[in-house]
């Protein structure tokens, strides 16, 4: 085997550069998986916190828009199955004592 001088050591040999550029080339590759997955991630966050908040403020307006058409319309409701239910046992009483 030959011994290298000083001078010989300090030359790069081919494939130890592109050992090295390759390995750069990986790590770039992780690097832009890594980022990709937090940039996915944080997004996702956002999006679904962003759902749920919008959900959240629908809710409570259909439910008070609910709640104030049944405070209004129920008491009118009540008021006419009431009568039309009286109504109907007041007739049937009257024709059980005229002998209908």
């Amino acid at each position: 085997m030959t011994q290298r001088t000083p001078v010989e050591s300090n030359i790069p040999v081919l494939t130890d550069v592109i050992r090295a550029a390759t390995s750069d080339g990986r790590e770039l590759e992780t690097l832009l998986a890594e980022i990709q997955t937090k940039l996915a991630s944080r997004t996702f966050k956002l999006a679904d916190d962003l759902l749920r908040s919008a959900f959240a403020e629908m809710e409570a307006t259909l439910f008070e828009q609910i709640s104030s058409k049944l405070r209004r319309q129920l008491p009118e409701l009540i008021d006419c199955t009431l009568r039309e239910h009286l109504d109907t046992s007041a007739s049937l009483e009257n024709r059980r004592e005229q002998g209908l």
